[in-house]
């Protein structure tokens, strides 16, 4: 269970930051980072995910220098914050483009030089707007985290799956895969949870 945490937790925290520069370089008004930024995020999100396991299994030590290696868990963290750094930086950029004009112009106004006009003004307002999707993407890649079992990795679904061949569970199978169900319900419902409170919280606009 200790690799489905890892694969999930690890990444979201660190697709997340590299998803926000390239979602502000996507949105850039300078051309040559404007198409590099595109070019990675439809080449990333035009791959399905189990393809991408394949490749970190299988190709990925071809592309690199002769005598480096990495272990297979540490390629498919890699290739996990990868995959959803692309697919955060939509979601940013989808955020980034809700933004009133307005918001720009004011904090021109008082002053603020681009670096504060993006991240103390734009980039919050831009993150709020976009939290059920954000945590919807955090929960779909727990659930995907269960298809490293294919490529011989062993999570909790792996585990399962190998302890349910001993004769003595022969005939309760179901016991096992229900109670990984559960455990799976219970996480991405409770973040689901999470999510609706946090949206709440932040809701500025229905403050009295």
């Amino acid at each position: 269970f200790s690799l489905t945490w890892l694969l999930a937790i690890f990444g979201t925290y660190a697709s997340f930051p590299l998803g926000l520069a390239l979602a502000l370089g996507r949105t850039s008004t300078l051309p040559v980072i404007r198409i590099i930024c595109t070019g990675i995020i439809e080449i990333v999100r035009s791959v399905p995910y189990i393809t991408w396991l394949f490749f970190a299994s299988v190709m990925l030590t071809v592309f690199l220098p002769a005598g480096v290696e990495f272990n297979l868990i540490i390629r498919v963290l890699i290739l996990t914050a990868f995959f959803s750094w692309a697919y955060f930086a939509e979601y940013i950029r989808g955020g980034l483009q809700s933004i009133p004009k307005g918001q720009y112009e004011a904090a021109n106004a008082i002053g603020m030089n681009p670096f504060q006009r993006i991240f103390l003004v734009i980039v919050p307002q831009a993150l709020r707007t976009i939290i059920p999707t954000l945590v919807g993407s955090v929960i779909t890649s727990f659930k995907d985290s269960s298809l490293v079992a294919i490529i011989g990795l062993f999570d909790i679904l792996m585990i399962t799956k190998s302890s349910i061949t001993d004769a003595k569970w022969l005939g309760l199978e179901w016991e096992g895969y229900a109670f990984v169900g559960l455990i799976f319900w219970i996480l991405c419902f409770s973040m689901s949870r999470y999510s609706q409170w946090l949206e709440r919280r932040l809701d500025t606009d229905r403050r009295d």
